[in-house]
């Protein structure tokens, strides 16, 4: 590797999804000179692979669907989720700003959203929940208006698209998922519009209708060309540099150089550290396996680690954005089950046969109950008549009878068996205790009360329920056979804990001060959720929230010096 070689900014920014995309923009409109440095050979990271979605309290987009908000409700919801984990002028930080950060980014960027009318709080017992609003969607966007750059975005994940193709927003997914009416007409639209882009097809199997995170991040970075921000791929960071007790830049790797970057100021937002085995096994609970995550496999806890070095505190290490996962062979990353859980006539169940919580809450939720002594692994199970009705892992709904254009590595994830004692015997499980569990659930959706654990009794549940079952959507019976299981493990789509920040994103040192010139955002830094996932797009929203703060605060100190 050759010597180092000197660059000059304002601000550097260390990573390229949403959240650092945000703060180079923000800093760019304030005149600030602005670099971002990405470490793989794509940009928009964990973001560009994600739903895309943010959870903005008091968005100015509610009233669009009729929901009433107000910072009082947001708060007293986020403190009762939060309790005592998270810093107060923290959230208050977030709440205040975020309805700031996306009418800004609506004024000044190519970014656009619209409300969820549908889409509730995760926590819906909570008082100050939302019934939706909250979580808001990207708008599809063209990748024409990325031009050959477009290529180097970060793909979507391929459980986002129908057939590892066509792209969806989250709410076409919602339709697609549930089988809602018109569900098959969308399919058909979907596929049109992808097959009829000749000249994208002639450039990369890649879909140019922009979706969900994609769209997001493509937004974004037209956003910043616009601007002429520099981004630089293929560039980690190697170390953050310190002069005269404060962080001065950062050393970066490009084209086998070594480049010090001299920056008055330094935003971290690389995200966390969840394919990082070493960190995983040292901070997060037993058992734990980078497999198991969905997130962008260069998120290796960088830096977090050279924060670490230079003295930072650090927060919340032994939590994650938990999801249930499986894991496919010939995949980098694993699948999240966001929605197959959900749908009616699927439950979960441990080693011994037993359901042990309600299967259609928030996946956070969802593995925080996987995570009790005698839930890991668990399993999912469910009937033909499911199969044949809904999607699972990459598999569509038999009624589609596409399953043949699927890999043939993809026909052999599910266990299938004559009946229910079978389907126990050889998953290993116990067979009285499954058939004991499917004898009482099948009870519960004649009745259409779940009276275990009350699976369907609030919005949320809802969601994701098939509008044909009744007499509660998310109930149906498992009794037509051959049945079907699969191992799940507890996944995530990304560590939360991180370095500890405040109001302002500077990184505070183990004294409780701020480190001059540096500041961390999204995974990097420990979530202002704390512990819980408050609803959809709880990941980005922050996130993109404190690298504008961030970057406006960093804005102000320079003006001021």
């Amino acid at each position: 590797m050759t010597e180092k070689m000197i660059e000059s900014v304002d601000l550097l920014v260390i990573g390229s999804g949403a959240g650092a995309m945000t703060a180079a923009l923000r800093a760019a409109h304030a005149g600030l000179s602005v670099l971002i440095v990405e470490k793989s050979s794509k940009y928009g990271g964990t973001s560009a692979t994600s739903g895309g979605g943010l959870w903005i309290p008091c968005n100015h987009l509610m009233s669009s669907v009729g929901i009433d908000d107000s910072r009082e409700k947001a708060l007293t919801y986020l403190r009762e989720l939060c309790g005592n984990e998270v810093r107060p002028e923290n959230i208050e930080a977030f709440i205040d700003n975020a309805p700031k950060m996306l009418q800004w980014l609506e004024k000044n960027s190519h970014v656009r959203y619209m409300a969820m009318e549908h889409y509730a709080d995760y926590y819906q017992e909570l008082e100050g929940a939302a019934p939706g609003g909250r979580s808001i969607d990207p708008l599809p966007y063209s990748a024409k208006a990325l031009g050959d750059d477009f290529l180097n975005l970060q793909d979507n994940h391929v459980q986002t698209k129908v057939m590892g193709m066509m792209g969806y927003t989250n709410i076409e997914g919602a339709i697609l998922l549930s089988k809602s009416p018109g569900w098959f007409k969308l399919v058909l639209k979907l596929a049109f519009e992808y097959f009829a882009d000749i000249p994208g097809r002639l450039k990369s199997r890649k879909s140019r209708r922009l979706t969900m995170g994609n769209a997001l991040i493509g937004r974004l970075r037209r956003s910043l060309m616009d601007k002429n921000v520099p981004l630089w791929l293929n560039s980690p960071a190697k170390k953050i540099l310190v002069e005269n007790g404060k962080v001065s830049g950062a050393l970066i790797e490009r084209n086998n150089q070594l480049v010090k970057v001299n920056a008055k100021a330094t935003i971290l937002g690389s995200g966390g550290f969840e394919h990082n085995q070493a960190l995983r096994e040292k901070y997060l609970p037993k058992p734990t396996n980078a497999n198991w995550s969905s997130a962008s496999p260069a998120n290796t806890g960088d830096m977090l680690l050279a924060g670490l070095e230079i003295g930072a505190a650090t927060h919340l290490m032994d939590e994650a954005w938990w999801g249930p996962s499986i894991t496919l062979p010939g995949e980098d990353r694993s699948r999240q089950l966001f929605t197959e859980r959900s749908m009616p006539g699927s439950i979960m169940v441990n080693r011994a046969g037993k359901r042990f919580f309600n299967e259609s809450v928030a996946y956070t939720t969802a593995v925080q109950a996987m995570q009790k002594e005698g839930n890991t692994p668990a399993y999912v199970i469910f009937d033909s008549r499911y199969k044949r009705e809904y999607p699972f892992g990459p598999l569509l709904p038999d009624t589609m009878h596409l399953n043949w254009m699927q890999p043939p590595r993809f026909k052999q994830i599910l266990t299938k068996a004559r009946d229910i004692e079978e389907l126990a015997s050889t998953i290993g499980i116990d067979k009285s205790g499954l058939r004991k569990t499917v004898d009482r659930f099948n009870q519960f959706a004649a009745n259409g009360k779940d009276e275990d654990f009350h699976r369907g009794e609030n919005a949320y549940d809802l969601l994701y329920g098939d509008v044909r079952i009744s007499p509660n959507p998310c109930l149906a019976p498992i009794e037509e056979g051959p049945f079907y299981a699969m191992e799940v493990y507890p996944g995530d789509i990304g560590t939360k804990g991180g370095l500890l920040t405040n109001d302002k994103a500077q990184v505070l040192n183990t004294e409780g001060a701020p480190i001059t010139g540096l500041y961390a955002i999204g995974n990097t830094a420990a979530s202002v959720t704390g512990r819980y996932y408050p609803g959809a797009g709880a990941t980005l929203g922050p996130a993109m929230t404190f690298g504008f703060v961030a970057a406006e605060h960093a804005a102000s100190e320079m003006s001021e010096s």
